[in-house]
C-alpha cells in the first residue's frame, strides 16, 4: 500500500457529491443515521466494525438508542484521506440494505 495523502479542500468537495447524506463538520465527514430501533442501530454499528477492522480504519461514532452519529477523519495525515471517503460509502451501503 502506498503513502496516504491528506485530501486537498478542492478534493474533499468533489468526492461529497459521491456519498449522500455525509457534510464536512468540524474538519470532519459527518452523518447521522436513524433506525426503527436500537438493536437496528447496534447491527448496523456491528457490522461497522467488522469492515472497520479489516480496513484498519475506525470510525469516531457515537450511538444513543436508535442513532448513530459517525464522524471520520485519518489521524495519520491530520485530516480527510480517501478512507474516510471509502468508509462513509460502506456505511451508506450497510444502511441502505
Amino acid at each position: 500500500m502506498g503513502k496516504i495523502e491528506k485530501l486537498s479542500d478542492e478534493q474533499i468537495q468533489a468526492r461529497l457529491g459521491d456519498i449522500p447524506g455525509w457534510k464536512i463538520a468540524a474538519a470532519k465527514l459527518h452523518r447521522e443515521f436513524q433506525f426503527k430501533n436500537f438493536v437496528e442501530a447496534f447491527g448496523f454499528m456491528t457490522s461497522l466494525a467488522l469492515h472497520a477492522e479489516a480496513k484498519g480504519h475506525h470510525p469516531e461514532w457515537f450511538n444513543v438508542y436508535n442513532r448513530v452519529v459517525i464522524d471520520l477523519s485519518t489521524h495519520d495525515v491530520g485530516g480527510l484521506s480517501v478512507f474516510d471517503f471509502e468508509f462513509a460509502a460502506a456505511a451508506n451501503g450497510l444502511y441502505g440494505r
